[in-house]
């Protein structure tokens, strides 16, 4: 481990409120991001657009009524840091406040207006009760607070323990993720418009899964929200 790499834990042990975009800087009183990190987030104008590069990346592979990622993920960008500290580092307040903010943006979108309960993509139980918590959650209660819509987090099931997905291709992805998802009394949900929440978005395989398995429910149409999308 290089002394770089070494000061930089360091430091996220011992300033837990240090900036998780930089890890350099104090953010301001009762702000969480620093002035220059708020000033650099990639932010998206997908909400904007009913055709945009969430819904191009999804066409064709389950019926989509909207799509939009609030921030574009760039390898060591803002994005990056972010998700990598709501993850990892336990800061669920980055989670929490990106959905805050996204959700007051898809309130005012014409694309997500009929959205009635917000469902996030589960962990496997035993991976939640590693992390403590689940990172898509988190960002869906903020999403909920400001959308002023409900949080399913139970709706959705995962039954079947997973590899990462990270460097695996998209047919990969699509067979690691196959089955992996149930319905948890899935009565509530009939003729619901539902919100389906991730951190990224890569090639959407896990998106497709979950659809596709909330797509049995009778009347169900489903739209997505993710913190950040991928090239």
């Amino acid at each position: 481990m290089s002394a770089f790499t070494w000061l930089r834990r360091l430091l996220d042990v011992a300033l837990p409120d240090i900036c998780p975009g930089c890890r350099r800087h104090r953010p301001p009183r009762g702000q969480w991001l620093c002035l220059s990190c708020e000033a650099r987030l990639p932010l998206t104008d997908h909400h904007l657009y009913a055709d945009n590069p969430v819904t191009e990346r999804l066409w064709g592979r389950f019926p989509l009524e909207s799509g939009a990622a609030m921030l574009l993920f760039r390898k060591d960008g803002i994005a990056q840091q972010l998700i990598h500290h709501l993850k990892y580092k336990g800061r669920r307040v980055v989670g929490y406040e990106l959905g805050r903010r996204y959700g007051s943006l898809l309130a005012q979108s014409p694309h997500f207006q009929g959205v009635e309960i917000i469902v996030p993509v589960p962990l496997h139980p035993r991976k939640e009760k590693l992390r403590g918590y689940n990172q898509a959650a988190v960002f869906g209660q903020g999403l909920a607070k400001t959308m002023r819509v409900p949080l399913m987090p139970d709706a959705l099931q995962r039954h079947r323990y997973t590899e990462t997905q990270t460097r695996k291709s998209q047919t990969e992805r699509l067979r690691n993720v196959a089955g992996a998802f149930g319905l948890h009394r899935p009565e509530r949900l009939h003729n619901r418009h539902v919100l389906i929440v991730d951190d990224v978005l890569t090639t959407g395989a896990t998106l497709e899964s979950c659809a596709t398995t909330l797509l049995q429910v009778p009347g169900l149409r489903v739209s997505v929200a993710t913190i950040a999308m991928a090239h």
